[in-house]
Parts: C-alpha cells; sequence; structure tokens
C-alpha cells in the first residue's frame, strides 16, 4: 500500500483520507467507517485489505448504497489476483469494480502446469500466489547449484545453544552465499520474467480488470517502463475512416495498384497518427474505409459499437457528444461565411475625373485664371510678351497660365514679384499633377475589392441562396437562423463550390457559402482573389476524434493532442496537406481578411490647402506692392477711367528698362514676333 500512494503521488493523485479496519472488525464498526467515507467530498476509494474482509465490507457498502453510479472502487493485487478464487456471492458484492492484477503471461509450460496440478488436486485452484512459489522454489535450487554445496556448517552463539528446534541450529556459514546468488538468479518462469530487485520479486506487468459477471475482464495493461497499454493479445482497435472524395486534404483513400492494399492518407490520418505516437503507451488500431454514410449516420457506429473510433473530418457538436465523445479539437473552430468579392471601381470614359473632388477641381480651375491675371497685372507693363491687341493679352495669359502644368512657357516673366507668384505656382502645380497622376493610376492598375455581402443578416434580410455543405448540423443552424430550404443548396467538392458562387442566384447560383474554418483554409487556398471570409456567424468547437462513451483513450489522445499542438509536428502537416494552388494567397486564419479592400480616396482641397493659401498671400501681396507704386507714381490722377489708361501704357521708369539683354536674345525676341501676324516696335524693350 506504501508503495501505491507514493505512485500515486508522483501524478499529483492526492489522498486526503485513510482508514484502517482490522480483520476482526464486526459489520456495524465496517459500516460506521464506511457512513464517514460517504460524508467525504470524494467519491473514488482505493482498498487494500485481506480477501476475507473485503467480502463482508462490498457487501456493506452494497448495502448502504456506495455500490451505485457516482462511486468508483479500486483494488489493489491482494485481491484481485484471487478472483479466480472467490466463489459467485463474493463476486456479486463486487461487480463494477477496478481491480490491479499481476499479470501472468500464458505460455506452453504454465498451461502443462495447470494440466497436472488440476489432475492431481482436482478441488483446489491455482493463484499467482501458487506460481510464484513455484518459481522462488525452482529459482532457490538454481541458486543451491550455482554456489555449490560445500561449508553447510552453521555456528552457535552461547545463546543459542539452550534454544530448542530450529532455533538451536545456529547461524549458517553458507547464508551469505546463497543470499548473493539468489539475488542474480534470472529465469523465465510459469508466472513470467522471475527476478530480483532490491531483494524483492517485482511484478514487471500488472493488469488492469473490470469485475463483470463471473470474473474480471481485462481492459487495459501498465508497466513501469511504458505505463498503460490498450491490451494486444485482444482484438486490435477497429477505426472507421470515412472516404470523402470532396476534400481529399483532410481524408483520402486509395488503393495500391500493386499490393491492392487500401492506403490511408490526409490531415486527419496523419495527425492522428502523429497523436498516437505522442501517447505514453502503445495502441494497436486498423483503419477501416466507410463509404456512402453521412457524417451523422457514420458518428453513430461508434454508439452501435461497430467501431471502435472514428478518424475523419467529424466536427464536435453538442447533439453528437450525447451518444459519443470527442477528443479535443485539432483544429479551429467556427463556421465562416465566405462571400465574393467584387471591384467597385467602374472604368469608364470619364475615370480621369475620379480623383479630385469637385471642389479642388473649381478651385484649382479659378487658380488657373486669377495667377494669369495677377502675372498679366505685374508684366503687362514691363513685358512686351503680355502687350499688344486685348485678345492677343487674352489668349497669351491664358496660354501662360494652363500652359504651366505640361512645359516651361516661351512667353519670359521680368519682374521679381511676377516671377515669385509663378515659382509658388510652379510648386502648386507640381505637387497638384503628380498626385492626381498618382490617384488615376491607382484606379486604372488596381482593383478596389470589396465583399459583395458583410454579414448573414444581409442575406437574411434580402432573402438571398446560400450554400452549405453536407453536414447536418450547419444545415440545422441554418435553418434555425431564418433560411428558408427553398434558399439553401448543397455543395460537394471545393470546385462545385465555386462553381455556384460565379454564377448569379437568379441563374442557379448562390450568394455566399457557410464552411467550417478549417475548410474556409483549403478554399481560399485556391480561390483567394474571388472569395473571402468576412464572418463566423456560428461557434463549433472545430474537428475532433470519435471514441465510445467511457473510453479511457479520450483523456490520453486529448493530452496527446496538446503535445502535437506545441511542438512544431502540427504546423508540418498543416504545411504539407494545406498547400496553396496559389502562392500569393495569404492564410486566413493568420490574415483574417486575404482579400484587403483597397479604399480610394479622392484628393480634397483639404490636402493642399496650405499651398492655395500661400499661393493667394503671395498674389495679395504682389498685387498690392504693385498698385501701391502705380498709384504713387500717379498721386494727380482721380479718375478710374483715367488710371485705367495709364495703367495700360508701358512703364518707362521700371528698372528692367535698365537691363541690357544679349544680342542672341534679341534675334530669338524678333524671330518670334515675326510669326506672329502682329508687328509691334517696343523701343523701350532692352532685356532678356
Amino acid at each position: 500500500m506504501p508503495h501505491l500512494t507514493d505512485a500515486l503521488q508522483e501524478i499529483n493523485v492526492r489522498i486526503p483520507y485513510r482508514t484502517v479496519i482490522s480483520p476482526n472488525a464486526t459489520d456495524d464498526e465496517i459500516s460506521v467507517e464506511l457512513l464517514r467515507m460517504m460524508t467525504l467530498p470524494t467519491r473514488v476509494f482505493v482498498v487494500h485489505i485481506i480477501e476475507v474482509l473485503a467480502s463482508r465490507f462490498f457487501a456493506k457498502a452494497k448495502e448502504i448504497g456506495m455500490m451505485k453510479q457516482g462511486y468508483v472502487w479500486i483494488l489493489t493485487n491482494s485481491i484481485t489476483d484471487g478472483l479466480n478464487l472467490m466463489n459467485e456471492t463474493e463476486l456479486d458484492t463486487i461487480q463494477g469494480v477496478l481491480g490491479v492484477k499481476t499479470y501472468v503471461p500464458r505460455s506452453e509450460e504454465l498451461e502443462a502446469f495447470k494440466s497436472r496440478w488440476k489432475n492431481r488436486f482436482p478441488l483446489s485452484d491455482l493463484s499467482v500466489y501458487g506460481l510464484w512459489a513455484y518459481d522462488a522454489t525452482t529459482a532457490l535450487a538454481m541458486a543451491i547449484e550455482e554456489a555449490g554445496t560445500s561449508n553447510l556448517t552453521f555456528v552457535k552463539t552461547d545463546a543459542m545453544r539452550n534454544m530448542p528446534g530450529f532455533q538451536g541450529l545456529g547461524v549458517s556459514q553458507y547464508g551469505p552465499k546463497l543470499l548473493q546468488t539468489l539475488s542474480g538468479v534470472r529465469f523465465k518462469g510459469l508466472a513470467g520474467d522471475f527476478r530480483f530487485t532490491n531483494r524483492e520479486l517485482q511484478p514487471l506487468v500488472f493488469e488492469i480488470v473490470n469485475v463483470n459477471g463471473h470474473g474480471g475482464r481485462t481492459i487495459g495493461y501498465w508497466q513501469k517502463e511504458h505505463g498503460w497499454e490498450i491490451p494486444t493479445n485482444g482484438k486490435r482497435l477497429k477505426i472507421g475512416v470515412r472516404t470523402d472524395d470532396d476534400f481529399p486534404q483532410f481524408v483520402k483513400v486509395t488503393t495500391d495498384p500493386i499490393t491492392n492494399s487500401t492506403i490511408f492518407s490526409g490531415f486527419c490520418i496523419d495527425y492522428f497518427e502523429a497523436v498516437i505516437q505522442a501517447m505514453p503507451y502503445d495502441v494497436s488500431y486498423d483503419f477501416f474505409p466507410v463509404e456512402d454514410m453521412d457524417y451523422e449516420t457514420f458518428v453513430y457506429q461508434v454508439y452501435l459499437g461497430k467501431y471502435d473510433a472514428v478518424v475523419a473530418d467529424a466536427t464536435i457538436s453538442a447533439n453528437r457528444s450525447k451518444y459519443v465523445e470527442f477528443s479535443l479539437p485539432y483544429t479551429p473552430s467556427g463556421v465562416g461565411l465566405v462571400v465574393p468579392v467584387k471591384d467597385n471601381v467602374k472604368r469608364s470614359s470619364t475615370i480621369f475625373l475620379m480623383p479630385l473632388t469637385w471642389g479642388l477641381c473649381l478651385l484649382s480651375l479659378l487658380s488657373f485664371f486669377i495667377i494669369a491675371i495677377v502675372v498679366w497685372v505685374l508684366e503687362h507693363r514691363v513685358n512686351p510678351d503680355f502687350d499688344g491687341p486685348g485678345k492677343y493679352q487674352i489668349s497669351t495669359i491664358l496660354w501662360f497660365s494652363f500652359s504651366i502644368m505640361v512645359f516651361a512657357p516661351r512667353e519670359r516673366v521680368l519682374s521679381f514679384w511676377a516671377r515669385l507668384v509663378v515659382i509658388v505656382w510652379y510648386f502648386l502645380v507640381l505637387v497638384l499633377t503628380q498626385s492626381y497622376t498618382a490617384s488615376l493610376a491607382s484606379l486604372l492598375t488596381s482593383q478596389q475589392l470589396h465583399p459583395t455581402v458583410t454579414n448573414i443578416n444581409t442575406l437574411l434580410e434580402k432573402g438571398q441562396r446560400v450554400g452549405h455543405q453536407s453536414s447536418s448540423f450547419i444545415l440545422k443552424r441554418l435553418r434555425e437562423s431564418g433560411f428558408s430550404d427553398a434558399n439553401l443548396v448543397t455543395y460537394g467538392s471545393l470546385e462545385h463550390c465555386d462553381e455556384l458562387l460565379s454564377k448569379e442566384p437568379a441563374r442557379g447560383g448562390i450568394s455566399a457559402v457557410f464552411m467550417e474554418v478549417p475548410y474556409v483554409r483549403v478554399f481560399l487556398g485556391q480561390y483567394c482573389n474571388k472569395y473571402k471570409m468576412v464572418q463566423t456567424p456560428f461557434k463549433v468547437d472545430g474537428l475532433g476524434f470519435v471514441f465510445p462513451i467511457g473510453s479511457p483513450l479520450v483523456a490520453d489522445v486529448s493530452r496527446a493532442i496538446l503535445k502535437v499542438e506545441e511542438s512544431n509536428k502540427a504546423n508540418q502537416l498543416e504545411s504539407a496537406w494545406f498547400k496553396k494552388i496559389d502562392e500569393s494567397c495569404p492564410d486566413p486564419l493568420t490574415s483574417p481578411d486575404p482579400n484587403p479592400s483597397e479604399s480610394f480616396r479622392k484628393l480634397g482641397i483639404d490636402s493642399f490647402w496650405v499651398l492655395f493659401v500661400t499661393a493667394a498671400i503671395v498674389c495679395v501681396t504682389a498685387l498690392g506692392k504693385c498698385m501701391f507704386h502705380f498709384l504713387k507714381e500717379n498721386p494727380d490722377e482721380r479718375n478710374l477711367q483715367g488710371l485705367w489708361g495709364r495703367f495700360l501704357q508701358p512703364d518707362r521708369n521700371s528698372y528692367i528698362n535698365q537691363v541690357k539683354t544679349c544680342q542672341c536674345s534679341m534675334k530669338k525676341q524678333t524671330m518670334a514676333f515675326k510669326v506672329s501676324t502682329f508687328s509691334f516696335n517696343f523701343p523701350f524693350f532692352n532685356s532678356c
């Protein structure tokens, strides 16, 4: 018992209460102790008592109701090793309990010995203790034979000389040598491998049994090196695998053309094998293909006992958990809503108007005229390029202002303030045109992808047709959400899903599909440029392995799944089976929006107001200075018509008239004027 206690505490199993019942205890004393145990919060009890007391103990436990469902009793090998020696009345009192029993492997020698024993002692059954006694006698004989029979003398002390019987034999001089030899004896005995550990005979393997019927039913084995182990001498685990050609990335069943054997592959199969390798004990199993069966019926086969487990892309659901048990999920959870994406930009013949807002367009157009007028005011009295007939001057100022956008105009600007205005205007136009060019290029070359539907409520409001996988639980959730059967379409493969989404609903297509997140990952890995997941309207627990209710494998498989998830093995399996056909497609799990919508923003006044304000300040300052000097030069003229007449006349006092021009410039000016239909003579013009 102390060894069992230590072993339990090593795995963090606490034993909060211990009780000792005397072999001579009365039935009332046993009942009192059992009633005290009923008041404890625990319902799991380990029993280590002798066989004679066990029958009375469990008879009282059954009488007061402690053998019903909700209590767990675990027997040590002191009782379980003698199950075959108990009568029916004694076995009836311990029905349903678990026991740890010394495992005795079958062998021809054991069967022959049992036959001889039965013939000689027909009324006496042979227990493991009898086998150990036989093996111990054999070991002793082997040790004596190896140590020899010399020096079999005994030495008596003074105290032993007057002792009667065996106590007076003395101390054997042969004992230490025999003990050393016996400790090293190793052989295959009737009860299995015979050897001593720390001078004690230790069974290597224990058998876990459940008392059922007329004896104990073996449910597993435990050995120190490997821990628990499912029985391998009985039937192997029969695992059902649903063949599904729609999603071969998860489960794929093929036939080897040479050996004609069935080959099982896919993400679910490889993941299950990785989980089995991560478990603390060995599990033997065989895969069996199952064809033409829906998921609900397939999972129900485990409840019927046709399969010991199911390895497939089976989703964990509340309804299924009523008759089977699931392991922890090994894939992401949820049902995703996948919808088509479309380009919101209409590339028409007027697309060149889209980059700018109407406000910026009008302000820019107005600015062209204002700058043209300001430059004309500043230059027309000192620069012959801005002089001449009225129509010529109007065309010149408009030509000068608008040509700045594409090239340097031929008209030269001579005055300081006019040049400052033009420099500021040049910079503003440069920034404006470059921004316009970039926006227009973005419109013409990039797609502005946006989902056609953003949530499930939009689909319900418009009564649109939607697709779903051939899984009854998704169909049930869609019906509960308000979708009519007329608007529900079942799809099979990924290609079939793409075909339905590509069609208009009026032509037999669908507006969106509902699929579990693991399948979304595969689907968008192939069609990320056409669709994207916009919502996960339903919550589910992902895919899990299926076992019968009460299977001891569920907890260990779940722990093994956690080990695989925490290792790099899970990522390797996902990379191997969820390869993207289009490598440009990101992972929808790590990048939830596989088709990020590139929002387009028109250029408005708010983006350039600083430049326009700067240009306005320069223009106002230049005009103010020009008007100030003009009025200062004409203090005696107060008539507006007279001022206008003088303003139209050249300014002969301007410093620009003092600037000498080079002959090359004079020739260029002369040639330029010859091309014109007008002929003018500017005696005051002498500057480049």
